[in-house]
């Protein structure tokens, strides 16, 4: 009878657990500062699985959790996006998000293909 009463304890302990690490992440990520990037058509499908869509306001980072909505603001322009995280990246060192060419456009940053950022997690 213990066995089963441990056996039963253990799905609810990992999910706890699951929900307590994955709140820092987010609180971690927003306000961050860094430099952020845009893709364009060489990627297909994103890690989520869906689609790449060039005209859809998506974005590739790392730890987020897909479908975690982040206003992403380029601190030159002042300009914000809001976008949904469906990929993962960017793979490039000292990046911190990948932004599709729809957001890069809403950032004015398609000329320069890069540009410095603050996240914010919504």
């Amino acid at each position: 009878m213990n066995l089963l009463r441990s056996a039963c304890f253990l799905p609810v302990l990992l999910c706890l657990f699951s929900i307590a690490c994955a709140e820092p992440a987010a609180k971690t990520v927003s306000g961050q500062k860094g430099t952020a990037s845009w893709y364009g058509k060489e990627c297909s499908k994103t890690a989520s699985g869906e689609a790449y869509n060039p005209a859809s306001m998506t974005a590739a980072h790392r730890t987020l959790p897909f479908g975690t909505r982040v206003r992403v603001t380029n601190l030159s322009t002042n300009r914000c996006a809001t976008v949904r995280i469906n990929n993962r990246g960017p793979f490039r060192r000292g990046r911190i998000i990948d932004v599709s060419q729809a957001a890069a456009r809403e950032l004015q940053m398609m000329r320069s293909g890069t540009a410095l950022v603050r996240l914010e997690v919504l």
